[in-house]
């Protein structure tokens, strides 16, 4: 039998994802009304679409920059497919706080960066941040390059 799903778990999963409306009823249909197993079913479908999208041309994005106490600066290239999406706030805002990343971790190398542990939730690698924002944003996502200069 089928779970009734209301409005309310939609904008619930929805406020914790930032994922479709569509996705998301889909997600707690599939999860039979469970938040958490519709988080997993997201996170699952995240993996899928990121790898399908792979091979999409990013041509667009943006550069962002982030200075912390005048000591740590850092600048990252985060592309992605189109116009609309790199002048998203949220997405400007991702690129802030992957700017913070590499301000905060010091990677060696874009690898080194996508493996590392999140520093906002180290249960994460940034990677796994990145595969949340494809699906979030529909679009390809990579980050490109990065530089940080510290005193």
């Amino acid at each position: 039998m089928a779970a009734f799903i209301t409005k309310e778990q939609i904008q619930e999963l929805r406020d914790k994802t930032g994922v479709s409306v569509m996705a998301c009823k889909r997600a707690l249909e599939k999860a039979e009304g469970d938040v958490n197993r519709a988080m997993e079913f997201l996170k699952e479908e995240g993996v899928l679409l990121a790898s399908k999208k792979a091979e999409r041309e990013t041509k667009m994005g943006t550069i962002v920059s982030y200075v912390h106490g005048g000591r740590i600066g850092a600048l990252v290239e985060i592309k992605c497919e189109t116009d609309f999406v790199a002048r998203n706030p949220d997405f400007q805002n991702f690129a802030r706080e992957l700017a913070m990343q590499v301000a905060a971790s010091s990677p060696e190398d874009l690898k080194g960066l996508l493996e590392g542990p999140y520093i906002k939730n180290p249960g994460q690698s940034v990677g796994d941040i990145v595969k949340e924002a494809i699906q979030k944003f529909g679009e390809n996502i990579e980050v490109s390059r990065f530089s940080r200069l510290e005193l």
